[in-house]
């Protein structure tokens, strides 16, 4: 049976690290506002449906300035986000869930979770998400660290080195059951002040599965070049990668 598939891209934050009068998802890059790069990867790909992120005060201004002047169709929803990043997914999966509840139907089978901030992946590594989900319903893209990596003591002085073998960096998309995340989301909501009173920090949605779910999670190689676009530095960074992924 033919999976039905949704994505979540996140476009909530504010930027402040990169500079500008305006949020990093939104600033130009060779000619389109950064966040264009990810919702034109999504589109063109297999996913039936997309909710993009943003902030409540952005959601008119990306409405018109964004999907509909690109014509980005598969944009169903623009969500309000959160204070932090997993309340914007939580927002964004019950989105996913009311709306296919108005229309009397299922949300999907597998959802994506990509960081809008994220501009160069690629149809390849969506794929790759998406072939491993069907058969581990939980997956992450990531790539495997090529420096060596110590821990260092409260002191900043290095006590042990891991093997680099066994790091991986973390990107997105993070590829789930739809149903599993939500279950995951909806507990970890439910337990956010007691997570909070010990010092958990919630850093990405394969750590939510993690905590309240028994679900291995698999680890899909992803792409070097799939950065995150954080300072000024990525931004320059990303234009030198821009003329292989300019439609």
């Amino acid at each position: 049976m033919e999976k039905k598939t949704a994505a979540i891209i996140l476009a909530a934050g504010r930027g402040t690290r990169i500079g500008g009068d305006r949020p990093k998802q939104y600033q130009d890059i060779g000619g389109y506002p950064l966040i264009w790069y990810s919702l034109k990867a999504f589109s063109d790909s297999f996913v039936d449906e997309i909710v993009l992120v943003c902030s409540e005060e952005d959601r008119e201004y990306v409405s018109a300035e964004i999907v509909d002047k690109y014509g980005f169709s598969k944009v169903h929803s623009v969500v309000a986000g959160g204070l932090e990043r997993y309340h914007s997914v939580y927002n964004a999966l019950k989105a996913l869930r009311c709306v296919a509840e108005g229309d009397n139907r299922e949300p999907c089978d597998i959802v994506f979770i990509h960081d809008g901030a994220r501009p160069f992946v690629t149809g390849e590594v969506i794929t790759r998400a998406y072939e491993s989900v069907l058969t581990d319903r939980a997956c992450v893209v990531a790539v495997p660290v090529k420096d060596t990596v110590k821990v260092s003591d409260t002191g900043g002085f290095a006590v042990e080195t891991i093997p680099r073998d066994r790091v991986w960096l973390m990107q997105t998309p993070q590829t789930f059951d739809f149903y599993e995340i939500y279950d995951a989301y909806s507990k970890l909501m439910e337990s956010e002040n007691d997570l909070k009173q010990k010092g958990v920090q919630i850093t990405d949605d394969a750590m939510v599965l993690e905590l309240f779910s028994d679900r291995k999670v698999r680890l899909v190689m992803g792409d070097y070049r799939n950065i995150k676009v954080t300072t000024p530095d990525d931004i320059v960074l990303a234009k030198c990668l821009l003329p292989e992924y300019a439609g």
